[in-house]
């Protein structure tokens, strides 16, 4: 089966000097999780919006199911992939339903409405992601939580073959965080492509598949968990020391960061 998602050697930059990240190479099938790791300002998010076809790449390639993504029009990119950003403040009272029922736009010509079936769509996507009780309840009044949730089903809407998430736990309590990963963990098993980034190497742990970890704009490793989160790679990247070991109550590996290293 070919990769729905492939980027080779892609690079960037903003002004044309200052290179924020490049030689990122990765591919990503349909049923796969890409986590991306790495400290703050190492151009996680910038690559973000390359993959979204938001930001032109300066040399390199992104492909979407065979196609390279600047031969294709916005909507053709929105039909395919979905984008969850890091969750904000929503100021308009829109009701979730109705939130929800954006992801549609991809679907639907210019000057239409959506339908019956969108909107049965969109309810579907609420299921999915467990707050369809909060359909009819202002979007601006519900928790943070349940705000990344309805991100989530938004993207879902679209009825995407690869979900991109900047961050999606971002100042989410630890119930929400574990909650969320949970759901995307799910979301992969049915078949989407997931690509997502994050702070806290545990998460990689939480949903076990591949995982690449960036510093200085570039990838310094990727490939399958297992491999990558060593104390080596991470304390490279974050610059501390860090113990990888086995908690038999967790069922799983976690990530144990030490004092950090004198300069």
């Amino acid at each position: 089966m070919g990769m729905i998602l492939t980027v080779g050697d892609a690079a960037f930059s903003y002004d044309g000097t200052r290179t924020i990240f490049e030689g990122v190479s990765f591919s990503v099938d349909r049923g796969e999780c890409l986590c991306i790791l790495g400290p703050n300002g190492t151009g996680k998010s910038t690559l973000i919006k390359c993959l979204i076809n938001v930001l032109p790449l300066d040399a390199g390639t992104i492909e979407l199911d065979g196609r390279e993504i600047t031969s294709l029009s916005r909507t053709e990119v929105a039909r395919q992939i979905a984008y969850v950003p890091q969750a904000h403040q929503i100021v308009f009272p829109f009701d979730v339903i109705d939130f929800v029922l954006m992801g549609r736009a991809p679907h639907l010509s210019l000057f239409a409405s959506p339908g019956r079936a969108d909107r049965k769509v969109a309810e579907e996507a609420l299921v999915t992601v467990g707050i369809d009780h909060l359909a009819h309840r202002p979007v601006s009044e519900i928790s943070g939580g349940e705000l990344q949730l309805a991100l989530i089903a938004r993207a879902l809407a679209q009825q995407p073959a690869v979900m991109v998430l900047d961050e999606p736990t971002s100042h989410l309590d630890f119930g929400n965080q574990v909650r969320v990963l949970r759901l995307i963990e799910r979301l992969a098993k049915e078949g989407i492509a997931v690509v997502m980034t994050s702070h806290f190497p545990d998460h990689s742990f939480i949903i076990p598949q591949h995982v690449a970890i960036m510093k200085d704009g570039g990838f310094i490793a990727v490939g399958p968990a297992e491999e990558v989160l060593t104390p080596g790679h991470l304390g490279t990247a974050y610059g501390i020391d860090v113990t990888i070991t086995y908690v038999e109550e967790a069922g799983r590996m976690v990530c144990i960061p030490s004092v950090c290293r004198t300069p």
